[in-house]
């Protein structure tokens, strides 16, 4: 059955085929599930680094990073291949200070793989984009959150329907002005 909003859910449930890359990226969270798609993706080989992004949030004791580390390390992830940023606050600056950790670090991806909650899919690989190389290709691979919010439900529920909608909203408000930006470059 068609529905109305079809196009929305096609544009922000947004996943790409999965190829070997540079890095894994997270761009924060507190949902384990991030973590253990990436753990899963590491030991297939996908990847030799994993850098999760995030700071102090209300809702993880420590940083982000660190619980997205532990979880990381529990899966068995060695310490060594996961990287660090522990300050970012949002979106923008996960992906801003992500850049610079691998900057910092000598690695230079040429293909990354971004593993971010399904409805952040869209929002996440545009501001991935913002900072990163042009010459960077992004893989994502968006996993079903704590929320369990999907393409197939998110339209069913008040909360996951706002979920998404709050998402829609900070793409287009978000991005409007990088466009003149992306298409000089």
């Amino acid at each position: 059955m068609s529905n109305p909003f079809d196009c929305i859910t096609e544009f922000m449930f947004f996943e790409t085929t999965i190829e070997m890359a540079d890095v894994i990226l997270i761009p924060g969270g507190s949902h384990p599930q991030l973590m253990e798609r990436a753990a899963e993706l590491f030991h297939q080989g996908m990847a030799p680094y994993i850098l999760p992004s995030g700071g102090q949030t209300k809702n993880v004791l420590s940083t982000e990073w660190e619980f997205l580390r532990d979880v990381g390390i529990s899966l068995g992830v060695p310490e060594e291949a996961i990287l660090r940023e522990d300050k970012a606050t949002n979106t923008f600056e996960n992906s801003r200070y992500s850049w610079n950790v691998l900057k910092q670090q000598r690695i230079d991806p040429q293909k990354a793989i971004l593993v971010c909650k399904s409805y952040h899919a869209r929002r996440a690989l545009l501001t991935y984009k913002i900072d990163f190389p042009r010459t960077t290709t992004f893989f994502v691979s968006p996993v079903t959150d704590k929320t369990g919010t999907t393409k197939d439900n998110w339209y069913l529920e008040e909360q996951n329907i706002k979920y998404v909608m709050n998402e829609l909203t900070k793409v287009g408000q978000y991005f409007s002005h990088h466009i003149p930006n992306w298409v000089k470059s």
